[in-house]
């Protein structure tokens, strides 16, 4: 049944785009259009209307592959999908679902992976998206992804880069602004949390919102929450004080899958208004741990071919 004036929603746009929007006003945008070596999302709005990451790195012109928030990895039967050096791409061949609702805004996309020479996909990546509001203007953006090779089975190599990366705006960042890294363990800082497992990393700093002539600062950051369910939980983190996080599941060693039973790995960004509460990220990673994954599935009703649900 239609829901009229649905709370969340997810609009495809021009320029290959789909932005998700909550009570009308935009709080993250889908970018898949092919003049990127991959898709990434950005914006993602944090509680002060500003984004929370950031395109490229601050002070380093050959890390332009730094697109906000995005999925890549450096060694895929050892090619390179992190850079924009080499012919490797991902691409989005079609979408599944925009799903609109009032507690949440869902879409399903499929990406193919390709190594820029051989026209079939070495890898098929199933993306699922929702965006739900939280209080103060904050915004939960849960991911899940279903990694399936072409061959029966498939090795991602041993790095530190990949799969799910987060570019933090500049004034969040370290480095940079002043921000502070954080993780699950109650480690500060790129060395004490740089290869260490955790279950949650925290990016929080300061952010200048001008209204008129007046200008005021607020706190708000962004926690990154690994899934109990995937493989190497807790994983270990590579982060960077200039405003870098990801997890890296396979910075210790390779990490195979098969056609029969496909990686999937499900991630949880928390765009949050004031700096890390450890007893709150706390509190949401349990919540998080006890949610079932996505499926895409038939809709079995006129007009609507596939729908999200949870399994």
């Amino acid at each position: 049944m239609a829901t009229p004036c649905p709370r969340c929603e997810v609009l495809p746009v021009t320029g290959n785009q789909a932005s998700f929007c909550i009570e009308g006003q935009e709080r993250l945008r889908w970018n898949f259009d092919a003049a990127y070596p991959r898709p990434c999302f950005y914006p993602f709005i944090g509680p002060s209307g500003r984004s929370l990451t950031r395109m490229g790195h601050p002070g380093a012109p050959n890390h332009d592959h730094h697109r906000s928030i995005w999925f890549a990895h450096e060694q895929v039967l050892g090619i390179n999908f992190w850079s924009d050096e080499t012919p490797a791409r991902i691409r989005q061949k079609q979408w599944l679902v925009y799903q609109d609702g009032e507690d949440e805004a869902v879409m399903a996309v499929l990406l193919g992976w390709y190594d820029g020479h051989d026209p079939a996909e070495l890898l098929e990546q199933e993306l699922i998206a929702a965006v739900r509001p939280g209080e103060n203007r904050e915004t939960y953006l849960e991911l899940q992804s279903t990694f399936r090779p072409r061959a029966s089975v498939f090795e991602f190599g041993k790095t530190n880069f990949g799969f799910l990366a987060v570019r933090v705006a500049k004034n969040i960042s370290e480095f940079f602004g002043g921000g502070r890294l954080q993780n699950s363990e109650g480690q500060i800082g790129e060395d004490a949390i740089f290869g260490k497992p955790a279950r949650w990393l925290d990016y929080s700093g300061t952010t200048a919102v001008y209204e008129g002539a007046s200008r005021r600062t607020l706190e708000e950051g962004v926690t990154y929450f690994d899934h109990p369910a995937n493989p190497r939980y807790p994983s270990s983190w590579h982060v960077r004080r200039d405003g870098w996080m990801g997890a890296a599941p396979c910075l210790a060693e390779p990490m195979a899958t098969t056609r029969e039973k496909p990686l999937v790995l499900r991630y949880l960004l928390h765009g949050h208004s004031g700096m890390l509460s450890p007893q709150r990220a706390e509190q949401i990673a349990e919540q998080f741990g006890k949610t079932s994954p996505f499926a895409v599935k038939r809709a079995g009703v006129p007009n609507l071919e596939m729908e999200v649900v949870r399994v």
